[in-house]
């Protein structure tokens, strides 16, 4: 198969999905910055767009048996383009120790947890970092924080943004015990490839 014909057949709908994800990204940068009144709630309504099709093209990669291995790939690049910007947006705005060390924190959890996936992989043992209870609640948690911070202004009386900062804390917490988690499991494999 050529590399065209290959790179058609990829293009399923969850792939699509997982592309219109990563396409929403300059929308979802240039909403955050235009001065209206509404910029906090078109840029919180892109933002739960992207979730939509990130639940949406795994399901149906799944229901379809579409899975593939360029879904496997773009699919988690996406996911972290999205979150990842969407934080340094908001460290932008907001600034200051309480908002910033939470977000490095996540942020550098990320990096060193689809590092050590890599690694993993490179091993053939990837399975030992498989997505847990516990990163998945922790992605829960993280979503919610993010959409609420973006969305920032209080909706009959309730403090969004307050309650978001208080996600984006627990969200914080399970990002550390996710990835201490994934080290316990790979530490052996660790350990012992790098004694040999």
């Amino acid at each position: 198969m050529s590399p065209r014909s290959a790179m058609i057949a990829a293009m399923t709908i969850p792939n699509l999905l997982t592309l219109l994800r990563i396409a929403l990204i300059p929308v979802f940068i240039l909403s955050f910055y235009l001065a209206t009144g509404w910029q906090h709630l078109l840029t919180a309504g892109i933002f739960v767009l992207a979730a939509i099709t990130d639940w949406l093209d795994g399901y149906l990669a799944r229901k379809w048996q579409q899975t593939s291995a360029f879904g496997a790939f773009l699919d988690p690049v996406a996911d972290k383009l999205i979150v990842v910007i969407a934080l340094v947006l908001i460290v932008s705005e907001h600034g200051g120790p309480l908002m910033t060390i939470p977000v490095a924190i996540i942020i550098g959890r990320e990096i060193a947890v689809s590092a050590l996936r890599e690694w993993m992989a490179e091993h053939g043992m990837r399975e030992h970092v498989a997505v847990s209870w516990v990163g998945k609640v922790k992605t829960a948690f993280q979503m919610a924080a993010i959409f609420l911070l973006l969305l920032e202004h209080s909706i009959m009386g309730m403090p969004v943004f307050d309650i978001g900062m208080l996600l984006l804390y627990l969200a914080t917490l399970m990002t550390l015990w996710s990835m201490m988690a994934y080290l316990k499991a790979a530490w052996p494999i660790l350990w012992q490839k790098s004694t040999a």
